[in-house]
């Protein structure tokens, strides 16, 4: 399908795209990859007014090390952040799970904050943050404010940020020595993920089985009260709410999420 008409905007700087949102409000839109917004606007399950294009800014677009914290600009893209010395050494989950998220032509074009601010509870990169205990920098017409991963992401497509609200960086703690695993189960190679599990120590992320990227608490206690592996596993579906659908049963994905856990942990394990 065709997309409604729109007036497209190139935005020179972030405060530039803040002032676009703060004229134009709720009839206004963010583009960065494309690889959100644009099948929902082809679709016509989006059609704003105004899309402004935030993704050519070099301000938002770097990977640095701040003291203990990994620094992520919200458009780097997927390519860039698979192969960032930086990430590799201090956060090698997220740079891993950014390498096999959809094809080459994806990765040269999805950005982190296009994922985290989209908040599709099947995609991969929202659920590693959370294992890994991101926090995302939003800035507004009031300043900028920090909002940790646990609180980010309210529901299916829905997330924190108000409007008039630009997500402009992810931040997240040095993983130096502490194991990771990632594992998901698709249909095709490169589709969304049925179910998928993202570790980073003792702390673990799940993928559609729920309308948020949740975590697995019951798991993580059973970890921390010195559970085995296959133990803690056994209780990674406890407190989801995965669909019951054509593509996948709702107690299809709570056996993947014990498999798919088990799995990604004993990677973890020796992957520290």
């Amino acid at each position: 399908m065709i997309p409604a008409t729109l007036r497209y905007h190139r935005a020179s700087s972030v405060d530039d795209a803040l002032s676009m949102l703060a004229d134009h409000g709720d009839e206004a839109a963010l583009l960065a990859g494309g690889h959100s917004l644009l099948p929902l606007m082809k679709l016509r399950l989006a059609a704003p007014d105004v899309v402004v294009d935030i993704g050519g800014l070099p301000e938002l677009s770097y990977v640095r090390l701040d003291g203990d914290t990994v620094a992520i600009g919200a458009t780097t893209r997927y390519h860039d952040l698979m192969r960032h010395p930086v990430l590799t050494e201090h956060a090698p989950l997220v740079a891993h799970v950014a390498g096999v998220i959809g094809d080459p032509q994806v990765r040269h074009r999805g950005t982190i904050g296009g994922a985290v601010a989209h908040a599709d509870p099947a995609a991969d990169l929202p659920a590693a943050l959370l294992a890994c205990d991101a926090e995302f920098v939003v800035r507004g017409p009031e300043g900028e404010r920090t909002i940790a991963a646990g609180g980010f992401f309210l529901g299916p497509f829905t997330t924190a940020r108000e409007p008039g609200e630009l997500l402009t960086e992810i931040r997240l703690p040095r993983a130096d020595g502490r194991g990771w695993g990632f594992e998901k189960f698709t249909r095709r190679a490169i589709d969304w993920a049925i179910v998928g599990v993202a570790v980073q120590g003792n702390q673990v992320g799940l993928i559609n089985m729920a309308g948020t990227p949740r975590r697995a608490s019951a798991t993580e206690r059973a970890l921390a009260e010195g559970a085995s592996i296959a133990e803690a596993a056994a209780l990674a579906a406890e407190d989801t709410n995965p669909a019951d659908e054509p593509h996948a049963t709702a107690e299809y994905r709570a056996h993947l999420a014990r498999v798919l856990t088990e799995r990604a942990l004993l990677r973890a394990s020796g992957n520290g």
